[in-house]
């Protein structure tokens, strides 16, 4: 795997880090929009802009809502936007399986905290690349996700393959991820690691803990497999091209 440098531990409490590196070319196969696509690329981690006890709130949204599905196999993911759930090997809408029975799992207030959490990364991640917050727009997908060391039954719980957002899904720029629960307390294993030609740079997750990057090859990373415990955390994506925009999800 060659040298490995902890870019977060655990037990940092970091106000802002933030690496830049040079841009890849990925961004010039798509549209440009001035003001937005990435000119300044790189990565940064801040545990300054979530509390640790939003994350727990959230991720309890996320524990009612995975409680009702779940995958068979290592990863699932709950997608409060399109009302994507895994559900054994396939995916349900949740919205319509559940009907209005959701009410009784989710509340306002559930929603009005994604939704400001929502909007304090996207403004962090504006403020830190030097754009315009209302330049960017959510994007999907943009899902909570749930990991354990159960085996793999599916592709889609094989999360641990190294990729490129950008060229994965097209429409991200940036790419943000809050931690909602700590690695070596919650779960092992379970880190994000950057992969660069020299050596690899982790993150490791703890509760209320925002890790951002532009989505493009400069940012060529993957998730380690978790070898116990259960590793939840929040996956939001920014677009700088309105066509792929997606609103916050309501009730």
């Amino acid at each position: 795997d060659g040298v490995t440098e902890v870019l977060a531990h655990r037990s940092d409490n970091l106000r802002d880090k933030f690496v830049e590196i040079p841009c890849s070319e990925d961004y010039d196969s798509h549209k440009r929009f001035e003001g937005c696509t990435p000119r300044k690329c790189g990565r940064g981690v801040s545990d300054a802009v979530i509390t640790r006890e939003e994350a727990e709130r959230i991720r309890r949204i996320a524990e009612r809502g995975l409680s009702l599905g779940g995958s068979d196999g290592g990863a699932s993911i709950l997608d409060l936007h399109s009302g994507a759930l895994s559900l054994g090997k396939h995916f349900v809408n949740l919205y319509r399986y559940f009907g209005d029975k959701i009410q009784d799992i989710f509340t306002e207030e559930d929603f009005a905290l994604y939704r400001d959490v929502r909007q304090r990364i996207q403004q962090r991640i504006a403020e830190v690349f030097g754009i315009s917050s209302s330049s960017m727009y959510l994007t999907k997908p943009t899902f909570f996700s749930r990991m354990n060391s159960t085996e793999a039954k599916t592709t889609h719980d094989e999360y641990w393959h190294p990729h490129v957002d950008k060229v994965t899904y097209g429409s991200f720029d940036y790419t943000s991820l809050l931690y909602l629960s700590d690695y070596s307390a919650d779960f092992g294993g379970g880190r994000f690691v950057f992969m660069d030609a020299d050596s690899n740079k982790t993150v490791e997750p703890r509760a209320g803990r925002v890790s951002f990057f532009t989505s493009g090859s400069e940012n060529l990373h993957r998730v380690e497999k978790v070898h116990w415990g259960t590793r939840f955390a929040i996956t939001i994506s920014f677009t700088c091209n309105p066509e792929h925009g997606i609103g916050d999800p309501a009730l």
